[in-house]
């Protein structure tokens, strides 16, 4: 389970996210393995990465949606605006590559 982000945090992220394209996008068949094989592999890769959504017939659809490329994903949302989500999965300290997005406190 992704850590839960502050105020602040999510704040800094937004702005972090904000020059971004989207690295995975969700075609016709919908959220599948190959998808988030893809997102985590952008996640590991980046830390912070946008998803493109497929169109669908409401909000409540699309938060769904959202929910669950967040949680298949084991990432934390930062944002959904209209189609477009912003995911956040912090790199282990212990790696090599250790994070390079130093959130605030």
């Amino acid at each position: 389970m992704a850590p839960d982000l502050s105020p602040r945090q999510r704040q800094h992220l937004k702005g972090l996210a904000h020059s971004l394209q989207p690295v995975v996008q969700l075609g016709g068949a919908g959220l599948t393995d190959a998808v988030v094989a893809a997102a985590r592999e952008a996640l590991r890769r980046h830390e912070l990465i946008k998803v493109k959504l497929p169109k669908v017939d409401g909000a409540q659809e699309r938060e769904e949606l959202a929910a669950e490329v967040t949680a298949r994903s084991g990432a934390t949302m930062v944002q959904l605006l209209g189609r477009v989500l912003v995911l956040y999965l912090a790199r282990d300290k212990d790696l090599p590559d250790k994070p390079r997005i130093q959130l605030p406190k």
